[in-house]
This record gives structure tokens, C-alpha cells and sequence, in this order.
């Protein structure tokens, strides 16, 4: 038993239905693709991730799942197996701080890790500013990693890649996994959320322009 309050995590898991629900209708989450969590305790790590292996237009209040720091199913009482993902928000969540993590598979931004591996770089573009970062006279890296799908692996090629802020620059808070998807993450859901459209919106731009 991992101790969290069963409202709290009904009210997760609401949280991150309504999220999928909006992902699925912008197509970034077709069919059962995708996953999203939400941070539920700190010391130890446990996040609440939606379920595997279901429609995530179609997801409800229950169809989250409790993990550990590593990934793994935190309660013995779930019969549900975890997303083969989990481990890596978990990664995510420690190495950056973030409430709510949520990986996605926009199409652009699939798009975008194919043409620059080495990662994605943007200069010059208002929505910037919703990532902490300046509209102008500033360049920042959206990176890529190759996928894998062994998670302890991927947490290793985010340590590589990720940027922690600092008090004179903010971090990047997006990830692109080759042939795959992206991740985006912040302080809470909403964060979370604006993180990932916004770098989205700035992918598909660069993708149809560059």
C-alpha cells in the first residue's frame, strides 16, 4: 500500500482523463498511444500515470495507475500493469521537479526529431515566452534522443541531454524521442499542459517552414 488518499488520487486521475480527452481530439494520443502523470508524493516518489492499454479518448477518474520511483507498480492491490513508459516520467518527475509530466505523439514533432536529430533549435518565435524563454535575441534546443524501449536506458539519454535551469536561464521543458513522440512537463497540470501545446505549436511551425 502506497498511503495516498483515495479522493486524491480519484481526483488525479479526473485530472488526467479530461487531459487525454483533449490530446485525443487534437490526434495526439490516438487509439490507446500515450500517457500522462501526475505527481502524488514526493518522499518516496509516487505518481499517479493513466493506465496501459486503453482508448485515452475514453479514459475515467479510475483509469490511472500508482508507480514508484522506478517505475514500477506501487500498489500491490492494482492488478493493472503500468505503462512500459512509467519509468521514465518517474525520471523525469526527480531529475526535474515536475507536478505532472504527459507524453504525447504529435505528429510534428516526430517529424521534427527525423529532420534534426541533434536536436531541434528555435530562435525568433512569440511563444517562446510561454516556455520561460525570450521571443527574441535568444536560441533554445528542443533535444531528441533515440527511442528505446528499455526506460532505464531513456532516463539515461535525458540526463545526457537535459539542461536544469539556472538563475539566468530557464530549462527546456520538452523532449522529443525519435520515431515516437515528445514528452513536456511542469509544476502542475496546467503548466504542464501549456508546456506541451506551445512546443507543439513551434514544432509544427518549424517543420512547415524551415
Amino acid at each position: 500500500m502506497t498511503g495516498i488518499d483515495a479522493l486524491a488520487l480519484k481526483a488525479a486521475g479526473g485530472a488526467l482523463a479530461a487531459e487525454a480527452a483533449r490530446f485525443s481530439g487534437y490526434g495526439w494520443m490516438r487509439g490507446t498511444s500515450g500517457n500522462l502523470s501526475i505527481v502524488m508524493q514526493r518522499e518516496p516518489l509516487v505518481l499517479a500515470v493513466t493506465a496501459s492499454g486503453l482508448d485515452k479518448s475514453e479514459l475515467t477518474d479510475a483509469d490511472v495507475v500508482l508507480i514508484d520511483a522506478a517505475g514500477r507498480a506501487a500498489s500491490a492491490d492494482d492488478p493493472r500493469a503500468p505503462s512500459a513508459e512509467a519509468g521514465l516520467h518517474a525520471h523525469i518527475a526527480a531529475r526535474t521537479g515536475a507536478g505532472a509530466i504527459f507524453h504525447v505523439h504529435a505528429l510534428d514533432a516526430v517529424v521534427a526529431g527525423h529532420r534534426w536529430p541533434e536536436g531541434v533549435e528555435l530562435r525568433d518565435l512569440e511563444m517562446l515566452k510561454g516556455i520561460g524563454h525570450a521571443a527574441h535575441g535568444e536560441s533554445i534546443l528542443i533535444p531528441v534522443i533515440a527511442n528505446d524501449q528499455d526506460m532505464v536506458i531513456e532516463s539515461e539519454r535525458f540526463d545526457s541531454v537535459y539542461a536544469p535551469p539556472t538563475p539566468q536561464t530557464a530549462e527546456v521543458p520538452a523532449l522529443i524521442v525519435a520515431g515516437h513522440g515528445m514528452y513536456a512537463w511542469g509544476a502542475d497540470v496546467a503548466a504542464a499542459r501549456r508546456h506541451l501545446e506551445i512546443a507543439e505549436w513551434m514544432l509544427r511551425f518549424t517543420v512547415a517552414t524551415r
